[in-house]
């Protein structure tokens, strides 16, 4: 999965924060809709420019993400 392909950073929408492209939908909220227990299913139904492969690319960018950033402690 390159979710590259699906996501993009723009200083110009939603204050730079990563977005699936083409919209002003943030990872952020594609990954609360997942942990409020929300399914593909109804996510694609409520937000119909998101795709399976779409939330897919918001996890693997999440977990490319905390490989490459960890938190210090």
């Amino acid at each position: 999965m390159n979710y590259i392909d699906y996501i993009s950073i723009d200083p110009n929408v939603r204050f730079g924060k990563p977005c699936l492209k083409g919209t002003r939908i943030s990872v952020y909220d594609v990954l609360g809709w997942l942990a409020e227990g929300l399914s593909q299913e109804q996510i694609i139904s409520d937000y119909p420019e998101v795709s399976a492969l779409s939330i897919r690319a918001c996890l693997a960018f999440v977990a490319d993400r905390e490989h490459k950033y960890k938190i210090a402690s």
